[in-house]
């Protein structure tokens, strides 16, 4: 996460930009699209859980995190295409997460790796998810040839229809104009605002908290489940990567980064019975309350 959070990013990929313009920023028409999919999200969170038992127990606290956070992060408001993103992806970690010890899974390898990169003509640099999911895969003990093809087919697929049909509409096209996903090696366009650094280091501190009491409670959890935590904290960490190297479009990345987060830091705060991660949790409601005054008064 980069950049304040009340600034949007002023370059966009093509494909968010069309539909951008179609639900124009800051209309009644664009905040109901946000909040229909953010509310559709959280479900396919709390699904996700249930399915998979990410956390051994239901519980509310996913969707109670992942909605604070992306109330918090006001620039997801009018980002439409991160959120339509967003569900593309929670439908392919469906796929992934059912193929753990099956190296035969080719259908869930394909339409998971086909998901993500329709997702990923919304928000370009979301194809580069895709390499980590092979990461995944080898977690899952599901890594083979086929699985592996399987994923690259799915991963072109969308690309091959998207720029056959432009082709066709559009003969003279610039194919250099359809990928737009530049990363920004350039450190020194990086500012942060002080209340919005202490507030990133809060939560990344909470995070790390949590990770380590969701790592000591790990030997309750089965294989399986265990397998998904730590492919959950290894993608949490390199999507992190990515919005910051493709930071004009990090806005897109948010809804993502949200979603791992509430998975992970809920886990600790709904089986660890005592004091300490009570107090923690309060502590990350108030941090981000705070925050949201905070930009009021900063306006």
């Amino acid at each position: 996460m980069g950049g304040h959070f009340a600034t949007i990013p002023n370059q966009f990929t093509l494909s968010v930009q069309r539909l951008q313009s179609v639900f124009i920023p800051n209309t009644l028409l664009s905040n109901l699209i946000c909040i229909s999919f953010t509310l559709f999200n959280a479900f396919f969170i709390a699904q996700i859980n249930n399915k998979f038992t990410i956390i051994r127990t239901r519980t509310f606290l996913p969707i109670l995190i992942f909605l604070l956070l992306l109330s918090t992060w006001g620039e997801t408001h009018v980002a439409n295409g991160s959120h339509v993103a967003l569900t593309l992806v929670i439908l392919s970690l469906f796929k992934f997460f059912s193929m753990p010890r099956d190296r035969k899974a080719s259908e869930e390898a394909f339409m998971g790796s086909f998901l993500i990169s329709v997702s990923s003509l919304l928000v370009n640099p979301f194809i580069f998810i895709i390499p980590l999911c092979w990461i995944g895969f080898i977690m899952f003990q599901s890594f083979s040839l086929r699985t592996f093809l399987a994923s690259i087919f799915g991963a072109i697929t969308p690309w091959i229809l998207y720029l056959s049909v432009r082709y066709l509409i559009s003969p003279d096209m610039d194919f250099r104009e359809v990928f737009t996903a530049i990363p920004n090696f350039d450190l020194s366009t990086l500012s942060i605002s002080l209340i919005t650094l202490i507030y990133i280091c809060s939560i990344i501190l909470i995070l790390i908290i949590s990770i380590f009491g969701l790592l000591s409670l790990s030997n309750g959890d089965a294989i399986h489940t265990r397998n998904r935590l730590n492919f959950l904290i290894f993608l949490l960490i390199t999507i992190s990567i990515l919005a910051l190297l493709f930071r004009n479009q990090y806005v897109y990345f948010l809804p993502l980064i949200a979603m791992i987060y509430a998975l992970l830091v809920s886990h600790p705060f709904t089986l660890k019975q005592n004091n300490f991660y009570g107090i923690l949790f309060i502590i990350f409601i108030v941090i981000n309350i705070a925050f949201i005054v905070s930009k009021y008064f900063q306006i």
